[in-house]
């Protein structure tokens, strides 16, 4: 377990409550504010914190790993988020973020894309790797596309529509504009990034219900509790759905509970065999996304 940071003061100052974009390297275990200018930069051997506060307090804090950094760095950026988030109220959904596979959202902070630069902070500047976001990828985060395929019923294209209508009001603040895109009418960004449609063999409902009751059956909600003196990991039952890289904390957890959340969603990433890099949320109740709700038949 990482150790906690002492209660006698913060290393963060007053401004983290201000509206924007605010990044930190962690450097001797310690967060160090990243100028402006150089917000985009990354060292491959170092650990990041990136705040994003948005409208109506919604914020969105990523801890960034580079490929090279330390799991010394790697603790100390996790220890540091917890202590971030308790003076942001408990508020900000929490993304780890892997170097090279980075979110939607974490890319959308930087319009000129990202630089990956190698060494840490005990090292001199080396080359740079200049990683650009292509404009295709801009502009098709600006937009929430819904892809009907031809023989899809109204039924499935109503919940398609009604999920990127949800995802465009609480992940994008109402901004992001949804479209619904027929089979065969893909516009060229989209298919700029994702490539040629590929041939889809025709639906069968009796498929459906068949992959349905797979989904189910693998399926799993795991409760992290340290009610018996030491943190443990309960497999319990799901209501629905598919395999997923969220945790959901509850607001009556405690500080041992939170700050275990994400080394109990790195040991079950590795207990599990996923890959490394996958991506990990972590979302404060009642900021539970549509996209995490789905995975749920009754939500309440």
């Amino acid at each position: 377990m990482y150790s906690p940071i002492p209660q006698s003061g913060s290393p963060f100052p007053a401004s983290v409550q201000d509206p924007g974009l605010h990044i930190w390297r962690v450097e001797k275990l310690k967060p160090v504010p990243v100028a402006p200018e150089n917000q985009g930069i990354f060292f491959s051997g170092d650990s990041y914190l990136v705040l994003h506060n948005g409208p109506e307090e919604l914020s969105d804090l990523h801890l960034w790993i580079g490929q090279q950094s330390s799991r010394d760095e790697q603790g100390a950026c996790a220890v540091l988020a917890v202590h971030l988030n308790t003076l942001l109220g408990e508020r900000p959904v929490q993304h780890r973020e892997v170097q090279g596979n980075e979110s939607d959202l974490f890319m959308s902070y930087f319009p000129r894309g990202l630089k990956y630069q190698e060494g840490g902070v005990e090292s001199a500047f080396h080359k740079s790797s200049p990683l650009a976001t292509p404009a295709a990828i801009k502009k098709l985060y600006q937009n929430i596309f819904t892809w009907c395929g031809a023989k899809s019923n109204i039924l499935e294209r109503n919940k398609a529509r009604d999920l990127a209508l949800a995802i465009r009001d609480s992940e994008r603040q109402g901004k992001a504009r949804v479209e619904i895109v027929s089979d065969g009418e893909e516009p060229a960004d989209m298919i700029q990034v994702l490539g040629p449609k590929p041939a889809l063999k025709e639906g069968d409902p009796e498929e459906d219900l068949t992959a349905d009751r797979t989904n189910a059956q693998a399926a799993a909600l795991y409760k992290v509790s340290d009610a018996t003196g030491q943190m443990s990991l309960t497999k319990g039952r799901a209501r629905s759905g598919k395999q997923q890289g969220s945790f959901l904390r509850r607001r009556k957890a405690n500080e041992k509970e939170r700050q275990a959340a994400l080394q109990v969603a790195e040991d079950f990433i590795a207990r599990m065999r996923y890959a490394p890099n996958t991506q990990v949320e972590i979302l404060p109740q009642g900021r539970e996304s549509p996209i995490f709700k789905q995975f749920f038949k009754d939500w309440k």
